[in-house]
């Protein structure tokens, strides 16, 4: 991969959507390597669900999806957003096929086998051409596997879904986001988010991440997790848990 990677800009976010695990592994580590995060998705539904919390600022797009085609995805996608630069991924070769995506507002095409290097190009050309890499974007924007915390519209989205936080456990988390996998004491934390470190802020500290807890993390694979006498730590979660 030597030779493709540039000046590094890793606010910029690249959804890519493949249903093919080695695929998708290998585009997000050239999309890595050029200074962007990767954000992959395996099918249309969750590309669409992907798209709405980490707000791409571009897109590479299989053809063909398990579940929605992929000139339905970017239909969507279009819809929501006109802007949003999208690069086709197809082992179809057919004209016919690719002028069906270029009208239905794709930018660029690649067809199956291509190399990382020119993906890597297009997607940088389509990049510059929109801005992405010239305009600075949300330092804020903190994205810890399928949780964003945007601090500037102080939103916090899961998996697509929005999540509302009071103020103390917007700050809680966005601690916590700061220092992934870092073990943070109630002492650490009380700290930071309270100021303070009164009498009784052990428990108050536990009732917050209680409270946290229940809307991160019901019904999906924790993320936010106790190390007994130590304190807190948020991680990624671990898939089919």
């Amino acid at each position: 991969m030597a030779g493709i990677s540039g000046t590094r800009s890793a606010r910029v976010r690249v959804l890519i959507v493949d249903d093919e695990p080695a695929l998708t592994e290998v585009l997000s580590v050239a999309v890595t390597e050029a200074g962007w995060r990767p954000y992959p998705a395996a099918d249309g539904q969750s590309a669409l669900k992907m798209a709405r919390g980490c707000a791409p600022h571009a897109v590479v797009l299989d053809g063909m999806l398990p579940d929605l085609d992929g000139i339905q995805v970017l239909r969507r996608l279009r819809y929501e957003n006109p802007k949003l630069p999208v690069l086709m991924l197809t082992a179809r070769d057919a004209l016919e096929y690719r002028i069906d995506g270029l009208e239905n507002g794709a930018d660029d095409y690649v067809t199956k086998p291509f190399s990382l290097e020119e993906v890597v190009l297009r997607l940088r050309g389509l990049l510059r051409r929109a801005g992405a890499e010239r305009t600075p974007a949300d330092d804020s924007v903190r994205v810890l596997g399928d949780l964003v915390l945007a601090g500037e519209s102080r939103e916090v989205h899961r998996d697509g879904d929005r999540i509302a936080l009071t103020a103390k456990e917007f700050e809680l988390l966005g601690l916590l986001m700061e220092h992934p996998r870092q073990v943070l004491s109630k002492a650490q934390i009380l700290d930071r988010v309270w100021s303070s470190a009164f009498d009784g802020g052990g428990n108050l500290v536990e009732v917050y991440i209680s409270g946290l807890r229940r809307k991160i993390d019901r019904g999906r694979s924790p993320m936010i997790h106790t190390v007994r006498g130590l304190g807190y730590a948020i991680r990624p979660a671990e898939h089919g848990r």
